[in-house]
C-alpha cells in the first residue's frame, strides 16, 4: 500500500475498522522489534512506516471522536434565548 493510498484509506475506514486495524500494526511493530532485538529484521524501514501509519489511524481515529463530540453537542445545546434581566436591588440603610 502506496502511502497516498493508506491516507485515503483511513479516511474512509469507520471507528471499529480503524481500531482493529493500529491493534494489527502495533502487533507488527512488536514482532519486528523483537526480531530488530535479535539481529533477524530483514527490512528496517518496515519499522518507521509502520510507526507512521499508527500515527495517521491515531489522528483518524482522533478526527472521527471530535466530529462526534461536535454533533452530540449541537444536538443538545438548546437555542439560547434572551434572559431578562433583573433590576439591581437598592440597598437601604439601617437606622440604629
Amino acid at each position: 500500500m502506496s502511502k497516498k493510498d493508506a491516507k485515503t484509506s483511513f479516511k474512509e475506514m469507520t471507528a471499529v475498522e480503524l481500531n482493529a486495524k493500529g491493534r494489527d500494526m502495533r502487533h507488527e511493530m512488536f514482532n519486528l522489534r523483537l526480531q530488530q532485538a535479535s539481529a533477524q529484521l530483514e527490512k528496517p524501514a518496515r519499522i518507521r512506516d509502520l510507526r507512521k501509519d499508527i500515527a495517521r489511524i491515531e489522528t483518524q481515529l482522533s478526527a472521527l471522536r471530535m466530529k462526534a463530540g461536535n454533533q452530540a453537542a449541537t444536538k443538545t445545546a438548546a437555542p439560547k434565548t434572551a434572559a431578562t434581566k433583573k433590576p439591581a436591588a437598592t440597598k437601604t440603610a439601617k437606622a440604629s
